[in-house]
């Protein structure tokens, strides 16, 4: 997955293309190799399942940052909150949407709502551009108010962090291409552009595809601040697995299409996640617990896109 990400651009910055469509090419297959690094190396690193070495997963949970983001970040809005919180209202960074879209029926509704199933995939292209050029710097001072980022000396050496990798990111990817490359530099920034949209709509759509779905809960805590269940059991109800027989799938997005086993043990690698599936949902079955699936991605995304769509008009 480095090599898909890293290789193209390396041949982009050697400034030895000349072809228009084959910049265009290489640009989409270092998105492609992105999106790979973010979901099948990168995810499982900074879980601490990629090695039983903490310093392996900590130098190799750095390939997010190499992406544009920041894997402390990263850490507190997927492990801690999405993790923790999954599907709940405010409280899951996942769901906490820009008033233009809408994924949990307990969110606001505005009349544009009714459109958002058309134009949704549009911003979830945009998603790696907004989280390099704006997200990973609002997260941090929202984190920093929650108490995950304690004193200012940590918030500045995080921020200083930021700043550098993303000075590496965008030079490898647009500057440094920018002046090797003897083609137009509007047509250059399109095709960095091109990669950021493939790697930010692939991610996404894997994701949500398997939380804001109908078949999934959004539950809501009582006057007290509890959930109802427990948090095993809240997992299970969050959750939907999709395409489980697709090898290629499993590959390329890193075990994701097991979210229900990633959500009840998120510490194990995911190559192990076909073997433990089948244990997860007999037991679920045993003891009456939801187990969703769906057997194609496909059909996930068109639940999503459904999902959305009621949403909408709800």
């Amino acid at each position: 997955m480095l090599s898909i990400f890293l290789g193209p651009l390396i041949v982009l910055c050697l400034g030895i293309v000349s072809s228009v469509w084959l910049m265009f090419a290489l640009y989409l297959l270092a998105g492609i190799g992105m999106a790979g690094v973010g979901m099948g190396i990168m995810h499982d690193a900074l879980h601490g399942s990629y090695s039983k070495n903490r310093r392996v997963n900590k130098i190799i949970g750095y390939s997010m940052n190499l992406l544009g983001a920041n894997a402390n970040v990263w850490k507190v809005q997927h492990n801690i909150l999405h993790h923790t919180y999954t599907n709940i209202q405010e409280h899951d960074d996942d769901i906490n949407a820009p008033f233009f879209l809408r994924f949990s029926p307990h969110a606001k509704r505005y009349w544009v709502h009714r459109y958002q199933h058309l134009y949704v995939w549009f911003f979830y292209g945009l998603s790696t551009l907004s989280w390099f050029a704006a997200k990973d710097y609002v997260r941090l001072i929202k984190y920093h108010k929650m108490g995950y980022f304690k004193g200012k000396n940590e918030v500045y050496k995080e921020l200083a962090k930021i700043i550098a990798w993303k000075i590496v990111h965008i030079s490898i990817t647009l500057i440094i291409p920018l002046i090797m490359i003897p083609l137009s530099p509007w047509l250059i920034v399109l095709a960095f552009l091109s990669m950021h949209f493939l790697t930010g709509l692939s991610i996404t759509i894997v994701f949500q595809a398997a939380h804001v779905v109908p078949s999934t809960d959004f539950p809501l805590p009582d006057e007290t601040g509890l959930i109802a269940n427990n948090w095993t059991i809240h997992q299970l109800a969050t959750t939907s697995n999709f395409a489980p027989k697709n090898r290629l799938l499993n590959w390329f997005i890193g075990g994701l299409n097991y979210q229900v086993e990633h959500h009840l043990m998120p510490n194990i690698s995911h190559v192990h996640y076909p073997q433990v599936s089948t244990i997860v949902e007999r037991t679920a079955r045993e003891f009456g617990l939801p187990y969703y699936s769906k057997k194609t991605f496909v059909g996930a995304v068109a639940d999503h896109a459904s999902w959305l769509k009621q949403l909408g008009r709800q």
